[in-house]
């Protein structure tokens, strides 16, 4: 049975793998020793980055999939394995760093300009997870121009959600600290793997139809 289609599950799904929690400390790292007006550039720079990737994956997504004759059950299954290790990786804080590190040297704010989209952007905020997620989310959503809408405004307030997390970034880990980012990041964990271990089971049942 397909989970019924609704604007909170497309935030949902779009926010476990779509977030930039994971990709702050990178982030803080390059705007160390530019000014606030620079920083809050990269913010933006990083967030209209992610936001392009998910509205490729929006309009173009299934048509990359047709043009090379994948289908989007063999597509479900190996994007919800995408999911899955990520997901692991996320609970077991693996590949990711917390911000604490300070770089020795200030940067520059012209030579930090390409780390706001690689690799802080993509891949660490919006990366094959993300791409995936709204690939198959936008098949679900077929010709149906109200829940396509939904879709796509769930996708504009992640937009919103990635800048506001980043132009906080520093008042959240000092709040939070390490151990609540880490907390935080396995949290949204959980819901990335459990959306992975999802669509893999969709996949598997649609391509063996005997299976229940």
């Amino acid at each position: 049975m397909h989970p019924k289609l609704t604007f909170q599950l497309f935030f949902l799904g779009i926010f476990a793998v779509a977030n930039n929690l994971k990709s702050l400390g990178q982030f803080l790292q390059i705007c160390n020793g530019l000014n606030r007006a620079e920083q809050l550039k990269l913010c933006l720079i990083a967030t209209l980055a992610s936001l392009v990737i998910m509205l490729v994956a929006l309009f173009f997504g299934t048509q990359v999939l047709h043009f090379f004759s994948i289908s989007l059950d063999s597509f479900r299954i190996a994007g919800g394995l995408v999911l899955t290790i990520l997901g692991i990786d996320m609970v077991l804080a693996r590949s990711h760093s917390n911000g604490n590190e300070v770089l020795a040297n200030s940067n520059k704010y012209s030579t930090v300009i390409s780390s706001a989209i690689i690799p802080v952007a993509i891949p660490l905020t919006t990366g094959a997870g993300t791409f995936s997620t709204i690939i198959i989310f936008a098949d679900a959503v077929g010709n149906n121009w109200y829940l396509y809408g939904q879709l796509l405004s769930a996708i504009c307030l992640q937009a919103v959600v990635i800048y506001l997390v980043f132009h906080f970034s520093q008042l959240l880990l000092k709040i939070m600290g390490h151990t609540g980012m880490d907390v935080l990041i396995r949290l949204v964990g959980i819901l990335t793997l459990t959306l992975g271990i999802q669509f893999v089971t969709l996949g598997l049942r649609a391509t063996f139809p005997g299976w229940r």
